[in-house]
């Protein structure tokens, strides 16, 4: 199984559109900040410029002038606040679209992730229903009986409690030491007096089958001697 995921680029390319499009839109959100504080002093100023009551006629003029390039400016600062509004929209649109894209690769991900997590937890078991299997094999082959043996299901699958698994250690020890004592009690015993009396009973007629071995001898070494003594006379 591979465990590479092979979108990972992907994946990283869609994380990295998604943070430039929330970016954008905390950028977008600043300038209609901005915007409407502009709006705001202009505001303040037009209201600060009234028109003259008296004077002359020129100052009259300038005045009124004055009052109505702060009112474009006005109106200019509220179009501002109404394209910067429009930019953020847009730009929200583009940050839903990207975190879409990339939730959807993410989704493949995880997917690929808990593929992963289950193949290795089916691979565990398996190895660990092999071992039992050859464990109680290797049992039967030594004679012990594998229905006796307390097994508890926490140590196959890593669930239970200590007490559990504490338990389930005592019973395999208690059953290899009987199984032991069986097999100590099936052996022969051996009398240590009996093996003494083999063996003196063995040398004896070793010593006995020496002796019948040279006699013969000693009765051909006297008769080589006389005849030495008869050709010499």
């Amino acid at each position: 199984m591979n465990r590479f995921f092979r979108l990972g680029p992907v994946l990283r390319a869609r994380k990295a559109q998604e943070d430039a499009a929330r970016g954008a839109v905390i950028q977008s959100r600043q300038e209609i900040r901005e915007a409407q504080a502009l709006v705001k002093r202009r505001q303040l100023d037009l209201a600060g410029a009234d028109a003259p009551t008296e004077g002359t006629a020129r100052a009259m003029v300038a005045s009124m002038v004055a009052r109505q390039s702060l009112a474009a400016t006005l109106s200019g600062a509220h179009r501002m606040v109404t394209e910067a509004e429009e930019r953020t929209r847009e730009k929200v649109a583009e940050l839903a679209d990207a975190a879409k894209r990339h939730r959807a690769v993410e989704m493949m991900a995880e997917r690929h992730a808990e593929t992963i997590r289950k193949h290795d937890l089916t691979v565990e078991q398996n190895t660990i229903d092999e071992i039992a299997i050859t464990s109680k094999a290797r049992n039967a082959a030594r004679g012990i009986d594998a229905l006796t043996e307390e097994r508890a299901n926490a140590l196959r699958t890593g669930r239970g409690s200590i007490a559990d698994r504490v338990a389930a250690a005592a019973a395999r020890e208690d059953v290899a030491r009987e199984t032991a004592n069986s097999v100590a009690a099936q052996r022969p015993l051996i009398d240590l007096a009996d093996a003494r009396v083999a063996i003196e009973r063995t040398r004896a007629q070793l010593s006995l089958a020496a002796k019948r071995f040279e006699e013969p001898a000693e009765h051909e070494d006297e008769g080589s001697a006389d005849d030495d003594n008869g050709s010499r006379a």
